[in-house]
């Protein structure tokens, strides 16, 4: 099967090595994604729920780019490093996927490569067609 390669323009996927979705086949997964600019700013320094929209808006240009889309999203991770903000990182979440309704894991971390960051999300899709 081929494997796509799509990158998001972050500055960290040449630093680390990463692409920000692969698609093989059908299965796209999209790494833990920051809430970043393509010039590696933090978007919504201090803001949950903005941090939240920022990670979620690349991971709808990456899943665009692999020929996807957020219906085809059947798993979502997210990752907080203060737990209590769960409900708002939630609430945003759900604003995307409400009707779409993939499985998801919340937890909480330590700390991220940039303290700014409060939230990286993942996902998973598969497409249908």
């Amino acid at each position: 099967m081929k494997r796509i390669l799509i990158s998001s323009g972050s500055p960290y996927e040449d630093l680390v090595g990463f692409s920000r979705a692969v698609r093989v086949g059908p299965h796209i997964t999209v790494g833990g994604t920051a809430p970043i600019d393509t010039n590696g700013k933090t978007v919504g320094q201090g803001d949950i729920a903005a941090q939240t929209k920022q990670c979620l808006e690349v991971i709808k240009m990456a899943l665009e780019a692999a020929g996807s889309g957020l219906n085809d999203v059947v798993r979502t991770r997210m990752f907080l490093t203060d737990i209590t903000d769960w409900e708002t990182a939630a609430a945003v979440r759900s604003s995307y996927f409400k009707t779409i309704k993939p499985v998801d894991t919340i937890v909480q971390v330590t700390r991220f490569i940039n303290p700014e960051w409060l939230i990286e999300i993942e996902v998973d899709a598969i497409v249908a067609s």
